[in-house]
């Protein structure tokens, strides 16, 4: 019998792990993983557990920064994510076995406040570097202003992109049609790969907090209902464009927030196509539960729920509310990031 995972990859969807933890990549490998994602707060766990203090100090040895320090030990986290990952990338010729790595998240810091057309030649800048040499890496690029509008001279330049921090429709198409004008630059369309990935459970939380008013059939199920039809749009867009690989949802914060939810709700609930890039522990809870997972991410709720979203969800205001949100958490674990690399300076330079 197969196991829940297992169920999972065989509806059509790919599994990809919110993490590059070398042991955790490894593992989830064995288990059909067949790509990955990094962000700060996941290096920053990496480090606390001690696991890569002699690469640190060695780093630190050569003089470099701890901003330098970061991005060093980050790029070869996710080099390592990508050579295990590979395989996967060559035997389907670049529609699947890649690993995200994100720019820059202080580019977003409210308390830099950077001009615009600053930032967004700092993605482009930034962009263009980590991804030199790289045959299976994603460069993650907001959907902030500036990271949309830096989209098209990347994907024109021949960068695969994940685009992040999505949370409506109007954002996903912004970042679709910056990426297709770049794609429609380019020489060929042969290579041309590109992922929009959609937060799921951050907005429930936000329906809990601002939308009293829905009904119990309701609560819950925003994130749900916001994420398949953006999945919708993206398959239909798509459709009848001249491209040979897929351009793809990434169904991403699908760790469930609220205790008595059972762990597989958004696991099983987009099953069927494109991506989900799922939390380890999520994966761990799935696992243990034994659940058989069979496709749904075409099924809707009843016509009664969908009517009630309609009615109640402000789209403009959740898109404002979250992305002040996300943009926080974007910055804020960068800056806790390099105050660990201080803290690991000062331990070594004392000891």
């Amino acid at each position: 019998m197969a196991s829940p995972l297992e169920s999972l990859i065989a509806t059509g969807t790919k599994l990809w792990l919110d993490s590059i933890d070398p042991d955790l990549v490894r593992s989830n490998f064995a288990l059909g993983a067949t790509g990955a994602t990094s962000n700060p707060v996941i290096v920053s766990d990496l480090i606390k557990t001690g696991r890569f203090d002699d690469k640190i100090a060695a780093l630190l040895e050569q003089g470099l920064s701890d901003n330098d320090v970061a991005w060093t030990l980050t790029n070869q986290l996710v080099a390592d994510a990508q050579s295990v990952f590979l395989p996967v990338w060559e035997k389907n010729a670049g529609n699947d076995g890649y690993v995200s790595f994100e720019v820059d998240p202080l580019l977003e810091d409210p308390e830099v406040d950077m001009p615009h057309d600053e930032r967004v030649a700092k993605y482009i800048e930034l962009g263009k570097h980590w991804a030199q040499g790289q045959k299976n890496r994603m460069i993650k690029v907001p959907a902030t202003p500036a990271g949309l509008d830096a989209l098209e001279e990347l994907c024109a330049a021949g960068i695969t992109l994940n685009v992040t921090l999505i949370f409506t429709e109007r954002q996903y198409e912004a970042a679709r049609d910056a990426v297709w004008r770049g794609a429609q630059r380019r020489e060929n369309l042969d290579g041309f790969k590109s992922v929009y990935s959609i937060f799921v459970s951050r907005v429930d939380v936000y329906s809990e907090e601002h939308l009293p008013q829905l009904t119990d059939a309701a609560q819950g199920q925003l994130g749900i209902v916001n994420a398949k039809r953006i999945w919708q749009a993206n398959k239909e867009f798509w459709s009848d464009k001249p491209v040979k690989l897929q351009q793809e949802m990434i169904f991403a914060s699908t760790g469930t927030k609220k205790p008595e939810d059972p762990p597989w709700k958004y696991v099983a609930a987009f099953a069927g196509s494109d991506i989900e890039t799922n939390p380890p522990g999520t994966n761990d809870k799935v696992q243990e539960s034994g659940v058989t997972i069979t496709s749904q991410v075409a099924d809707m709720p009843s016509e009664a729920v969908l009517a009630d979203l309609d009615k109640h969800v402000d789209y403009q205001h959740l898109e404002k509310t979250l992305m002040e949100e996300g943009i926080a958490k974007f910055a804020n674990p960068q800056k806790a990031l390099l105050k660990l690399i201080a803290e690991k300076r000062a331990a070594i330079t004392v000891g």
